[in-house]
């Protein structure tokens, strides 16, 4: 419609002047259609202009407000940046302040390992002489035992004495036919030579108690005999403490050395209801164990808390 509103402007500029030609004619709307294409054009791309500015003013807003966060966050950590300058200052100070302390307590803690470093190099030492005189004592016993079987082997053969080894205690166990006639306390000749062969054997075992134990059966003491051993009491305690003289005063094993106990009936190893049971509950038991003195040094006193009540 621009386009011939031109093309009659034109028209009538020509129509003015004179006389107008063909030619002229559709070249004037030629030029008209194309100004009118330009205008058109200018127009589109002006549209696509405001569109981008548009779009840039967004992004710009957006850059913007990107920019303030970062400002706050630049300011927070400037912040944060101080106040640990500030406490690393403080610590210097600290640290500073603190060191004379810190080296006199290392100085002191070196000291102690030194200490204890030396205390564990002299119970390394000490728990390896204990080891070595450990295995010395049980070599001994080991001997010992061995010496005593060689010398008792008929009476072992015949089933009249066992010998144990356990744990380092030895026992020498005779039934009570080898040393004693039936209700007496007396050695028997017979007896008194295998005491002899056994006395010479442990005089020679200089770090044990030679402890010496008599035991009964449950049968009562007879009528005959109850004015001299009431109760088998009596009996047992009569027949160890008569093993134990003669070990002294016959073998030469010093008396700091020896003790007699007498059990009576109240540690049977066998079944009293039956003659073979009572036969081996009548028995001298000679038991090798620690010396009374050093279990008194190495065992804590007992203090009044401690003691039994009565």
């Amino acid at each position: 419609m621009r386009t011939i509103l031109i093309a009659g402007m034109l028209m009538s500029l020509l129509a003015a002047s004179g006389c107008v030609s063909k030619k002229t004619y559709e070249e004037a709307v030629e030029e008209a259609a194309l100004r009118e294409q330009s205008i058109k054009t200018v127009e589109t791309r002006n549209t696509e202009l405001r569109s981008e500015i548009s779009e840039l003013r967004g992004r710009i807003s957006e850059i913007e407000q990107r920019l303030a966060n970062a400002l706050a966050d630049k300011s927070a950590l400037s912040q944060d940046l101080l106040r640990a300058r500030a406490d690393l200052d403080r610590l210097e100070k600290l640290l500073s302040s603190r060191g004379e302390e810190t080296g006199r307590a290392m100085t002191e803690m070196r000291r102690t390992i030194d200490r204890l470093q030396a205390e564990n190099r002299d119970l390394s030492t000490e728990l390896e002489k204990q080891q070595l005189a450990r295995e010395a004592r049980l070599s001994q016993m080991k001997s010992t035992y061995n010496e005593l079987v060689g010398k008792l082997e008929a009476e072992i053969e015949r089933g009249e004495i066992t010998i144990s080894d356990l744990q380092g205690k030895l026992t020498v166990n005779m039934v009570e036919r080898i040393l004693f006639d039936s209700g007496q306390a007396e050695i028997k000749p017979d007896g008194l030579q295998v005491l002899s062969r056994v006395g010479d054997i442990l005089r020679n075992v200089t770090d044990k108690e030679i402890r010496v134990e008599g035991h009964t059966d449950n049968i009562p003491i007879s009528s005959r005999l109850v004015d001299r051993f009431p109760t088998n009491w009596e009996l047992s305690t009569a027949r160890a403490t008569n093993v134990v003289h003669f070990l002294q005063d016959q073998t030469g094993i010093p008396g700091d050395r020896l003790a007699a106990c007498g059990f009576g009936p109240y540690r049977p190893v066998a079944d009293n209801d039956t003659a073979e049971g009572r036969a081996e509950n009548r028995r001298i038991m000679i038991v090798l164990a620690p010396l009374e003195k050093k279990r008194a040094e190495t065992q804590p006193e007992t203090s009044a808390a401690d003691a039994p009540a009565k």
